[in-house]
C-alpha cells in the first residue's frame, strides 16, 4: 500500500505545471487506505478507490447575479470494510467472535450537481446507485492486493453483508462565516438519505494559508470553472485545513445489512452489528493546486461507528485531479 501511495504522488507531482489559468474540466482519482497513516493497521474502513470527472457548466446570464460557478460531476467508487483485522483465522480456524465490524463492500456509480454562489455558499446534490454485499467485489479486490503485494491472505469474507441494490441521495451545504487574509472559517454540513446510508452531520471548517473563494476551491470540489466572473484571491491554492464533524447515523447498510433484507435465512453466515448513532470525526489536510493539477492529502479520525468495535479507526486519503479545457 505504501508503494502504491508513493508511486501515485511521484507521478502526479512530476507533471505539475507552473502558471495559472482556469479550466472547465477535470479528471482524477482518490485513494483511501488505513495503511497510509503508517500505523500497521488493516481494519474497519480499510480501503477506498474513487474515479472522478467534473465539468463546469456555463452560468446563464439570468443566474449570474447569484451563481458564480456550477459543476456537474460523475464518479465511480468502491469502499471495503473489515473487522479489527482482515483475517479472523486463529489456529487454523475462523473465529466469528472477532468480527466486531462486518466484512462489507460497497460499489457504486454516481452523479453530482454543485451550485456555488457569490456569497460563498454552495449546495451540492448527489445521487448514487450501486450494491452492497458480494456483488461489490470487496473480497476479490482485497484478496488480489494482499496476495500480489506481499500481505497476509484475508480470511472471513464468508461472513460479509448480503447483497442489496442501493439508491443513496445526499445534499451538502457549506457557508463562509468569517475570513481574514490567511485564515477563514466556514460551516460544513450534509444530509444522507437512502437504503444504504441515512444520517446528517455538521461542523466548522478552518483553512490556513493561501486559499480561494468557496466557489472556486479545492474545499468545495469546484476547481473546474467555465467563466471566471470573479477574480480568485490567489493564482494557486496551498493551505492546511481542519474539519471536525458531529455526525448522526440513522442507518448504515455496511454495518446493519441491507435495509430490505429480512436477515432470517437459517443457512446464512452473514454477521451484522449495531451502529453507533453519534460519531465524531476529525479531518486534517493539506490542499494545493497548480495550473493543471489539484491535490488534497488528508488524515481522518473517527470514533467507533459500531457498538461492538474494540477501538476507533482512522485512515489516510489522497486525491489527485488533472484539469483541462
Amino acid at each position: 500500500m505504501r508503494i502504491k501511495l508513493l508511486t501515485f504522488l511521484v507521478c502526479m507531482l512530476c507533471a505539475a505545471a507552473a502558471f495559472a489559468q482556469s479550466h472547465s474540466n477535470e479528471i482524477g482519482i482518490q485513494t483511501d487506505n488505513d495503511s497510509y497513516l503508517l500505523q500497521g493497521s488493516d481494519r474497519y474502513y480499510t480501503d477506498g478507490i474513487f474515479f472522478y470527472f467534473r465539468h463546469a457548466l456555463k452560468v446563464k446570464s439570468g443566474d449570474s447575479t447569484k451563481l458564480a460557478n456550477k459543476v456537474l460531476g460523475f464518479e465511480l467508487g468502491q469502499k471495503i470494510y473489515n473487522p479489527q483485522s482482515g483475517s479472523v483465522l486463529v489456529d487454523g480456524a475462523d473465529q466469528p467472535s472477532l468480527v466486531d465490524r462486518p466484512f462489507a463492500g460497497y460499489l457504486y456509480v454516481g452523479s453530482t450537481l454543485n451550485l456555488l454562489y457569490k456569497n460563498e455558499s454552495n449546495l451540492k446534490l448527489s445521487a448514487q446507485i450501486g450494491i452492497v454485499g458480494p456483488g461489490a467485489k470487496g473480497m476479490q479486490i482485497q484478496d488480489f492486493v494482499h496476495d500480489n503485494f506481499g500481505f497476509y491472505h484475508p480470511s472471513g469474507w464468508e461472513y460479509q453483508i448480503h447483497n442489496e441494490a442501493q439508491l443513496n441521495l445526499a445534499a451538502e451545504y457549506n457557508k463562509l462565516l468569517a475570513r481574514n487574509s490567511w485564515i477563514d472559517v466556514s460551516l460544513a454540513s450534509y444530509v444522507d438519505l437512502g437504503n444504504g446510508f441515512t444520517g446528517a452531520g455538521v461542523g466548522p471548517l478552518a483553512r490556513l494559508g493561501s486559499f480561494n473563494q468557496l466557489f472556486n476551491s479545492v474545499t468545495t470540489q469546484s476547481t473546474a470553472i467555465k467563466n471566471q466572473s470573479v477574480a480568485p484571491l490567489h493564482a494557486h491554492e496551498i493551505f492546511f485545513y481542519y474539519k471536525p464533524l458531529f455526525n448522526y447515523v440513522a442507518y448504515d447498510a455496511t454495518i446493519q445489512g441491507g435495509l430490505f433484507d429480512k436477515h432470517t435465512s437459517t443457512n446464512s453466515l452473514e454477521i451484522t452489528q449495531d451502529k453507533e448513532p453519534f460519531i465524531f470525526s476529525q479531518q486534517f489536510g493539506l490542499a494545493f493546486t497548480t495550473n493543471r493539477f489539484v491535490f488534497d492529502i488528508a488524515a481522518i479520525f473517527h470514533t467507533k461507528d459500531d457498538k461492538e468495535m474494540v477501538q476507533s479507526h482512522q485512515w489516510g486519503s489522497v486525491t489527485g485531479l488533472y484539469r483541462f479545457k
